[in-house]
């Protein structure tokens, strides 16, 4: 199996503050894994997501939608400590999925004509315009569901299912922090949103206490 290193690719879950896995965060945070590419929706809110692996400088690249205004996150980029590669919502989360479906790309007429599309093949299609958008892969995806069984079949509480549903099926590994662990036949397959197939770790947010528990959920 392979091990979360320095140099890693890593999807992760989560809306502003909904659907965070911030227990495995807090956790690669402690770890200290360094010149990360982090593929996140958002920087997080109210003291939540992935700006505190930011803070920590272990994040090279950031792939994302949404920056807000931080001036933190403004101030690495102006200083060239941080790589940036911001997409439209629609576009991101459509990157997911391709990735997951193992499409090679898609064409969109989001973006085309802005600083958006430079350096990406445009192409006019029945008179329209497009830009060619690739995959998003990574090999890991942490995300966050409300209850798991052992075999890692994942039901998501609400607006939780953003996109943690889609990124675990873009990633190598896929480890899904989970509120509830259930037993063996507790979930009702109807209301599975992502099968086991998907998942390689399930790991419950009150037992990650240390480094040394994200390090096993990786090896």
């Amino acid at each position: 199996m392979v091990d979360l290193v320095d140099g890693a690719t890593i999807m992760i879950g989560g809306f502003e503050d909904k659907g965070i896995p911030q227990s495995l965060i807090n956790m690669l945070y402690t770890k200290g894994t360094k010149n990360l590419t982090i593929i996140s929706h958002d920087l997080g809110s109210n003291g939540q997501g992935v700006k505190i692996l930011l803070e920590k400088h272990q994040v090279k690249k950031l792939i994302a939608a949404f920056v807000g205004e931080d001036h933190f996150f403004e101030d690495l980029v102006k200083k060239g400590e941080l790589q940036i590669e911001l997409n439209a919502l629609g576009t991101f989360s459509e990157r997911i999925r391709a990735g997951g479906a193992g499409l090679g790309g898609f064409f969109t007429p989001t973006a085309f004509g802005t600083i958006l599309a430079e350096n990406k093949e445009t192409r006019t299609l029945n008179g329209k315009n497009y830009v060619l958008e690739l995959p998003l892969k990574a090999t890991f995806a942490f995300v966050k569901a409300w209850k798991g069984d052992r075999f890692g079949n994942l039901i998501y509480e609400t607006t939780s299912r953003n996109f943690n549903p889609t990124m675990a099926t873009a990633a190598d590994i896929t480890i899904a922090e989970v509120e509830e662990f259930v037993e063996d036949g507790q979930l009702d397959p109807n209301l599975v949103h992502t099968p086991g197939i998907f998942v390689q770790r399930v790991v419950q947010k009150e037992v990650l206490a240390s480094a040394q528990e994200l390090n096993q959920a990786t090896e």
